[in-house]
């Protein structure tokens, strides 16, 4: 059915009533939710308020009362290792290109993938991923501390937030 004036009026109004598209579409019969929703868009209409938001609760429950910091944790001092930083080497050109590359491959990339020498490293895998060892070793690197922080002064500090 095409949209006769009738069909638009009656449309307008179940609009302004705030009726859904989907209200709408079978009240109207012969169109879609979504044949509303652009029509309304093509008239133009005004969207319609939000929906009202319930009211927050006046009386909130008492919270238990924090715990005082009585000084800062004291800090530790254990010495901590510097991460192994593997250098990045330049390497040789791989044994394996797109074509030929197998499910116990390494899928390591060398070179620019735009360029005619691009290819994948191809020596054997690991088990549990797609590289071989020394290319493990430089995708999955352990997650760091930052600052030397410890787990006691991060939890002071956070605290120290909402006293």
């Amino acid at each position: 059915m095409g949209w006769t004036d009738e069909r638009v009026e009656s449309l307008k109004k179940l609009w302004l009533e705030g009726l859904s598209a989907s209200q709408i579409a079978k009240q109207l019969g012969g169109v879609t939710r979504n044949a509303v929703i652009g029509k309304v868009h093509r008239l133009g209409l005004s969207g319609r308020a939000a929906p009202s938001q319930p009211q927050r609760p006046v009386f909130r429950a008492p919270r238990a009362p924090r715990p005082a910091m009585v000084g800062a944790a004291p800090r530790r001092t254990e010495p901590h290792a510097p991460a192994a930083t593997p250098l990045y080497v330049r390497e040789e050109p791989g044994s394996a290109t797109v074509l030929t590359l197998g499910a116990h491959m390494c899928k390591w990339p060398i070179g620019d993938p735009a360029s005619d020498e691009f290819t994948f490293c191809g020596r054997r895998s690991r088990e549990e991923g797609p590289y071989c060892n020394e290319h493990a070793r430089v995708a999955y690197q352990p997650p760091q501390r930052k600052g030397g922080r410890t787990g006691a002064t991060d939890l002071a500090r956070s605290l120290r937030r909402y006293i």
